[in-house]
């Protein structure tokens, strides 16, 4: 399967320049995904560079890069520190992770991605781990699902969609996508493309705690970074944008209040070397049109 098919790196050029690659350092892909980002920066790597990629889904791995410079980690990327440990590269001069979920695992029917197929109410991108979509819908209760949609999906019937659920549940079962959709259909608000992708949004961030691995990835990415490493990272939605924003500017996950007696404040840990998020150019949105809701923040470790 080519890689034009597999995944349209988005960004690719913007990310490998802002990466600001050393052709002897050691770089990581936390999201390996269909390898486009991974050949563009192995392309500015020397014969001395390393490159170790994270992908905890089975077909990235079927699809990886065999090269003698390549470490392929067949793990989520919460467990950077201790796979770069493990081989030998506690410090490295780069890390990249792009967010979105990558097309062919959208395109793969059983893999319950897609509103566009039927299949299982699955949508774990780790399938040796339990939580599936289907068990969230059949066992949470009214106000955590509400929650659920509302935070994860900015759904605007939140608490209609969860009563909805927890209503229909006990005779109407939601193991397959198109069983969801036919619970779900009369309280459909709008577009209902966009509403679906909503509501599936919110249920792949729940079953793969994607913003727990997060702000796991973000914190360890501090210590695994060299003094003037830079850390790059592709999101998609606003509560991953927020989260990167706000450890980037101030090494937390919350706003940093502003002090009106000017205190000395604890030292940076990065220097934000973009301002602003980078977005896709027209170039790009004609080609891709996934790449519209990217958004690149490219930071460099302070001492």
């Amino acid at each position: 399967m080519g890689e034009q098919q597999y995944h349209l790196p988005v960004l690719l050029q913007e990310t490998t320049e802002l990466l600001h690659i050393n052709p002897e350092g050691t770089y990581v892909d936390a999201t390996f995904g269909g390898g486009g980002h991974s050949r563009a920066i192995l392309e500015k790597l020397g014969e001395k560079g390393q490159l170790i990629v994270f992908d905890q889904d089975e077909d990235a791995y079927n699809n990886r890069i065999i090269d003698d410079r390549v470490t392929f980690v067949q793990q989520n990327f919460r467990h950077l520190q201790r796979f770069l440990k493990l081989h030998k590269a506690e410090q490295v001069d780069g890390i990249l992770a792009d967010l979105g979920v990558s097309s062919h695992q959208f395109d793969t029917a059983d893999r319950g991605f897609s509103i566009r197929f039927n299949g299982d109410m699955d949508m774990r991108m780790d399938t040796r781990t339990t939580l599936t979509a289907a068990q969230i819908l059949a066992t949470w209760g009214e106000a955590r699902l509400q929650l659920l949609f509302q935070e994860y999906g900015e759904v605007t019937n939140a608490k209609t969609l969860a009563q909805t659920i927890v209503r229909q549940r006990k005779t109407h079962p939601m193991r397959t996508i198109a069983e969801f959709k036919s619970v779900i259909q009369p309280i459909v608000k709008g577009n209902p493309q966009k509403y679906l992708a909503q509501v599936f949004q919110a249920l792949r961030i729940a079953v793969n705690d994607e913003l727990g691995a997060l702000k796991d990835l973000l914190t360890q990415s501090a210590n695994a970074l060299k003094p003037g490493g830079r850390l790059a990272i592709i999101t998609f939605h606003s509560l991953e944008d927020r989260l990167v924003k706000n450890f980037m500017k101030t090494g937390s996950f919350e706003e940093a209040p502003e002090d009106p007696f000017g205190k000395e404040t604890p030292p940076k840990l990065f220097r934000l070397i973009t301002k602003k998020p980078v977005t896709a150019s027209d170039a790009e949105l004609k080609l891709n049109s996934r790449s519209r809701s990217a958004k690149l923040r490219v930071a460099e470790k302070t001492a």
